[in-house]
């Protein structure tokens, strides 16, 4: 009996080392872009233009593998269609990038942001996160690897989603309409969601006020889910006690902006996952969806074309 043809795998928009060794290790046959592939793993976050142009002109392409979590500016460039399937890397970085959040967070309540740079003894100060009441938006790989992370602190956690479908390890789960209910008088308000034209700027001046002046934001999604005007304001006017910023709307953010002078906000250049702990993750992903798509089994990261994410 004659085994399964490999299904052919183009890498684009230039072959690279791991994500070969990741195709060949799934059980996939490498071929260029103009040798008709199955199936094309796009390794590179931009060039989005020549993304389009090569899925147009490669017919043959049934699945189409990105390298991102969040895939908002390929929603907003067009790249997607419904010709064929989309997988993104959403979950494979849950692990770094919650470790990164959960960073940030003790950072702000033990005021670590004040003390690297203190040169006198000062004042005792600092906040517990045993016991306290923690709010996360967003119920993916993310959210679900800070459920985990903040089991052994007794955390008392509401997870905020598009749909109110409990989440596992959660205290409770409720969907976005009962956000300002959620995050009222929290500690800590994690944002770890998909950026869609229903999240952006989610966080706004209502949601901050909510939060009141004992609780952290930390973000560590997209700086678009905060509205950043209102959020320099809540600083600066003591409405939260702090803000934890992996991402930030614009990004980078240009020197002198506001936020960079408040005293009580953390900002960390977008590194909760560097390349360095992207490479192997992503590696797993693919090898592991190539090995599926070989199996005409269901792809791990699948992305609504109609959606976004």
């Amino acid at each position: 009996m004659s085994s399964q043809p490999k299904p052919r795998v183009a890498i684009g928009p230039r072959s690279v080392a791991f994500a070969e060794a990741a195709v060949e290790a799934g059980g996939g046959q490498l071929v260029g872009l103009g040798d008709h592939p199955d199936a094309l793993v796009w390794v590179s976050p931009r060039h989005l233009p020549e993304l389009s142009r090569v899925v147009a002109e490669t017919p043959t392409l049934r699945w189409v593998q990105l390298p991102l979590a969040g895939v908002e500016r390929h929603f907003a460039a067009g790249v997607f269609d419904t010709s064929r399937v989309w997988t993104c890397a959403k979950g494979s970085y849950a692990q770094p990038v919650a470790e990164h959040a959960m960073a940030l967070a003790l950072g702000g309540l033990r005021r670590l942001h004040e003390r690297v740079v203190a040169k006198t003894w000062g004042e005792p100060a600092g906040t517990t996160l045993y016991g306290a009441d923690v709010a996360i938006l967003g119920g993916g790989g993310i959210a679900q690897e800070l459920l985990r992370l903040l089991e052994p602190y007794g955390v008392h956690s509401t997870v905020v989603r598009r749909s109110p479908e409990p989440l596992s390890k959660a205290t409770r789960t409720v969907g976005q309409g009962s956000l300002i209910e959620a995050v009222t008088s929290a500690t800590v308000v994690f944002v770890a969601l998909a950026l869609t034209d229903d999240t952006r700027s989610i966080v706004d001046a209502d949601v901050l006020r909510a939060i009141g002046p004992g609780g952290w934001l930390v973000n560590v999604a997209r700086g678009a889910h905060v509205d950043t005007a209102a959020l320099v304001s809540a600083l600066q006017d003591g409405a939260i006690a702090g803000a934890a910023l992996d991402v930030t709307d614009p990004e980078p953010l240009p020197d002198g902006h506001p936020l960079w002078n408040a005293p009580n906000c953390i900002i960390t250049p977008h590194t909760a996952d560097t390349q360095e702990m992207v490479e192997p993750l992503l590696a797993t992903r693919i090898a592991s969806n190539v090995a599926r798509f070989a199996a005409g089994e269901t792809l791990e990261g699948l992305v609504d074309p109609d959606i976004g994410y």
